[in-house]
């Protein structure tokens, strides 16, 4: 029987730590919604989930209305997803191709839209909202989300339209093809797995939103989840295994979507990263 080298040991025990690591939240989000309040507030939580609450914890989660927010949080992470991914082909491709004055100063600006905070320009957008008539609209959220995730977009890909040789661009250009021709039928094509980290990026940005929407929704029934999550702190009490019960529900869809679709993340983030 051949020796299992140490080295192949040691490896498995530090992956499995790292999953039992970063399973365990979602372990104890099952545990804390499967306990009934009694027992979170007075005798303290049992560390296993118990099934038997599970009927309770449906009755409970079925008076608020959780598949319209689930549905609207969609809503917004697909949009912020399509647009910022429109728009942030067209400006990576400008930015990659073409030389202009003040590109450098685009790109700097660009990354300067990462380091302000949400939070300060809050108030001159919902101003600016209420002129253009964007309040209490997933139009207007999903607008605001593009603001932050479109540079990073932009960046994405245009690291990765770096690394295409312009020999393809030169091709096409010579039979005649658009520039949006090109851009469309033979650049992106060439950078699939960046384009598919660039979207996946935006549409996490979308489903996470929170501050934008608790802003500028004020019909509870365009909540996103987040939002309806936040509504179950109340004054007195707070429905821990409701909150938990929705958090779960809220967060098994990415964490699938995340696992399915990290290896086109990995990829397309290290795209265009060695070039030669």
């Amino acid at each position: 029987m051949n020796r299992i080298p140490l080295a192949s040991v040691a490896r498995f025990v530090v992956i499995a730590i790292l999953v039992v690591f970063a399973g365990f939240p979602v372990y104890w989000m099952a545990s804390t919604a499967l306990n009934v309040s009694s027992q979170l507030y007075n005798t303290g939580q049992v560390p296993w989930p118990q099934l038997g609450n599970l009927p309770g914890l449906i009755h409970e989660l079925g008076q608020v209305p959780l598949l319209r927010w689930l549905v609207n949080a969609g809503v917004i992470a697909a949009g912020t997803s399509v647009l910022s991914l429109l728009l942030g082909s067209v400006m990576g491709y400008a930015l990659s191709r073409f030389r202009f004055h003040g590109r450098g100063a685009i790109g700097f600006l660009l990354f300067m839209t990462q380091v302000i905070p949400e939070a300060l320009i809050v108030v001159p957008l919902y101003a600016m909202f209420i002129v253009l008539g964007l309040l209490n609209s997933l139009e207007g959220l999903v607008l605001a989300n593009v603001g932050f995730s479109m540079p990073v977009t932009a960046f994405i890909l245009k690291n990765a339209m770096d690394a295409v040789p312009h020999e393809i661009e030169e091709s096409a250009l010579i039979d005649n093809c658009p520039r949006i021709g090109i851009l469309t039928m033979v650049i992106l094509p060439l950078i699939a797995p960046s384009v598919a980290a660039a979207a996946v990026i935006g549409f996490f940005a979308g489903w996470n939103e929170f501050l934008f929407a608790v802003t500028f929704l004020g019909d509870p029934k365009l909540w996103p989840t987040s939002v309806g999550l936040a509504s179950f702190i109340g004054q007195y009490e707070v429905p821990l295994s409701a909150v938990m019960g929705s958090a779960l529900v809220f967060s098994l869809p990415a964490i699938v979507f995340f696992l399915l679709v990290q290896r086109r993340i990995v990829a397309g983030l290290t795209a265009g990263a060695v070039k030669g």
